[in-house]
């Protein structure tokens, strides 16, 4: 699994001009799952992630995880994560798991990270086309792939 993490003072996913997630500060997850993607992956990514100390504590050191700050996390799937760009300038998605397989891995993640972080966690919808909107705060983008755990 490979993420996508900001640290926002904002962001808000849209779906057909319809608002369907939106918070405050906190963090935007976009997630890109593969076939060989396992719970091992996402028990992993989810404690990195709700453990992540990226937010500025009194001394605006970057100290402090989202769930120290009582942060909001908007969790928004994104196949492109795996795109491959070696040859051509069209990328090509092969890595990247089909619904079948990803649908339930991204259910199962969604499942963890509220686990973790002990509240509900607001998503986009698996294979819409969505507007995400954010505020990237620092900015800080952090780019994680369970597959490079050491």
């Amino acid at each position: 699994m490979k993420v996508i993490i900001q640290r926002v003072t904002s962001a808000s996913v849209t779906i057909e001009a319809e608002i369907v997630a939106k918070i405050q500060s906190g963090l935007l997850v976009l997630v890109g799952i593969e076939d060989e993607d396992s719970q091992e992956d996402i028990n992993w990514l989810s404690q990195k992630i709700i453990n992540l100390r990226i937010f500025g504590d009194e001394n605006d050191v970057m100290n402090l995880s989202v769930k120290d700050v009582n942060g909001d996390i908007i969790i928004v799937s994104q196949f492109t994560l795996h795109a491959s760009t070696k040859k051509g300038n069209r990328p090509s998605y092969i890595k990247a798991s089909k619904p079948e397989i990803a649908i339930p891995m991204y259910e199962k993640f969604l499942q963890q990270m509220e686990f973790e972080f002990e509240k509900k966690i607001q998503t986009g919808k698996f294979g819409a086309d969505m507007k995400v909107a954010l505020v990237n705060d620092g900015p800080v983008t952090i780019i994680i792939d369970s597959k490079n755990k050491s």
